[in-house]
């Protein structure tokens, strides 16, 4: 029963797989493998992926195995690692060497990085001898270094070239490389002298050199720079690859704008975990075990279970002033909650900042000074809306304590949410983990000095 894929063949992207997967289980067994290849072969690689998920275990394998090569190798390097390993258990010796073979230098070392070192081994045994060198040579760099990500496969031309044999070059070579929009320009020591876009080199004159098409403007990152930084210098220039070089300015590779958005995509989500107390996860919350997802939030549960102890000793302390007017404590919980959520507001707007280079830690001042302007105007128009139920709970002199503490919890709350990520960053400290919970523990115990301390002034009750 052929699949009608005329819908791909336009382009269209949305392909409803829970109607197609059983015709590809009927075509799986009756065996019709070529029916099955030319059913799918023109369907976006996130297509075929994601069907696969869909199928069981055996049906897997076997639609892996009759997908075009490359195809298959494409379709590979989309999965998430689980799938991967799950995958590579059920290939032979031979299908895992040919599949590595195929691979592209960097996906292969992704693959290589997130496997149990013991498999690593294993895999690393199948690799043809120049692609273990290569293999070793990448997992050499530090982890979440640019090297890691980078690939061996570039197009390179000399300054003394014409246009017509550099672009004799680019043909021959074309194939080979990860991508041709930018060609660099190196010496004979392979030092790294400029990178040109291919559409300089198809307008310009073929009798021209390339050197008078240089412009020596470019830009470079270091093999061993953080990968997130990378990420930054492609959203500032505007760049989809860059050139990797080491400390003499030697081209070692390129990193392309794919592989540094499925970095973007993980520093986000390792920050969002951060931000609510959970030790980022090394793999998909689909694939996370229970255990796994227990140890991640337990230890920063724990710990903020006795820091909450602060504020239990507190309000212990003020014990009299609680008891001269009762009504006091039913404003705890009001005033202490728009403390937190403040202060994680403030937080969370300056780690984004300081994670996207918009702060630098040299303007921490400036921005204590923006918030603290941020914080009074906040902190009056919530204390006036707070005086207004204090009063109408508690009376006239409740309704001060209450107006008068809101302004100063608020106010208090946003100088710690935007003071706190900068002094994590001083210590290079990820300052994600300076977000909700953090913050909102340290302002729940200034938050009640705040409180008794104006109650107890106010309403002249001594401690």
């Amino acid at each position: 029963m052929p699949i009608d894929t005329r819908e791909s063949k336009r382009g269209t992207a949305m392909i409803n797989k829970e109607l197609i997967k059983p015709e590809i289980t009927e075509l799986i067994e009756q065996q019709k493998w070529t029916e099955l290849r030319e059913s799918i072969e023109d369907w976006p690689i996130p297509e075929i992926a994601d069907l696969m998920e869909t199928l069981d275990k055996r049906d897997r394998v076997v639609f892996f195995r009759i997908l075009p090569r490359e195809i298959s190798t494409a379709t590979f390097a989309h999965f998430e690692p689980e799938q991967q390993n799950a995958l590579l258990l059920e290939m032979t010796d031979d299908e895992t060497r040919q599949l590595l073979a195929n691979l592209a230098p960097d996906d292969r070392t992704a693959l290589l990085d997130e496997l149990p070192g013991q498999v690593t081994q294993q895999l690393l045994n199948l690799l043809s001898p120049q692609d273990l060198k290569e293999a070793r040579y990448l997992l050499g760099y530090p982890e979440e270094s640019v090297g890691r990500l980078m690939t061996p496969d570039y197009l390179a031309v000399r300054p003394h070239w014409t246009i017509g044999q550099a672009l004799d070059h680019i043909r021959k070579m074309g194939r080979q490389s990860e991508t041709i929009n930018m060609i660099y320009v190196t010496d004979p020591a392979w030092k790294l002298l400029d990178a040109l876009e291919l559409q300089l080199f198809i307008l310009s004159d073929p009798e021209l050199k390339v050197l008078d098409i240089m412009d020596d403007s470019y830009i470079a990152v270091s093999a061993f720079d953080d990968r997130e930084s990378a990420v930054q210098v492609v959203q500032k220039y505007d760049k989809t690859v860059l050139p990797v070089v080491d400390s003499d300015g030697i081209l070692l590779g390129i990193v392309t704008v794919d592989d540094l958005l499925d970095v973007a995509e993980e520093e986000v989500t390792e920050d969002f975990h951060k931000t609510a107390a959970v030790a980022p996860l090394r793999t998909s919350y689909r694939e996370a075990t229970i255990f796994s997802l227990f140890s991640k939030r337990i230890s920063w549960l724990i710990v903020l279970v006795f820091v909450n102890l602060i504020s239990s000793g507190i309000i212990e302390a003020f014990e009299e002033v609680l008891a001269s007017a009762i009504a006091l404590s039913f404003f705890i919980p009001l005033l202490i909650g728009s403390g937190g959520n403040t202060g994680a507001q403030s937080a969370t707007l300056m780690v984004r900042a300081i994670a996207i280079g918009d702060l630098q830690l040299s303007q921490w001042l400036r921005a204590v000074g923006k918030e603290i302007l941020v914080g009074i105007t906040l902190g009056i128009a919530m204390g006036i809306t707070s005086w207004v139920l204090g009063v109408y709970r508690g009376g006239a002199e409740i309704g001060i304590v209450v107006g008068l503490s809101m302004i100063a919890i608020v106010l208090a709350a946003n100088i710690i949410g935007t003071i706190l990520p900068f002094l994590l960053t001083r210590f290079n400290i990820d300052p994600a983990v300076a977000s909700s919970p953090l913050v909102t523990t340290i302002v729940d115990a200034v938050g009640l000095v705040i409180y008794f301390t104006i109650a107890s002034i106010v309403i002249g009750v001594s401690m």
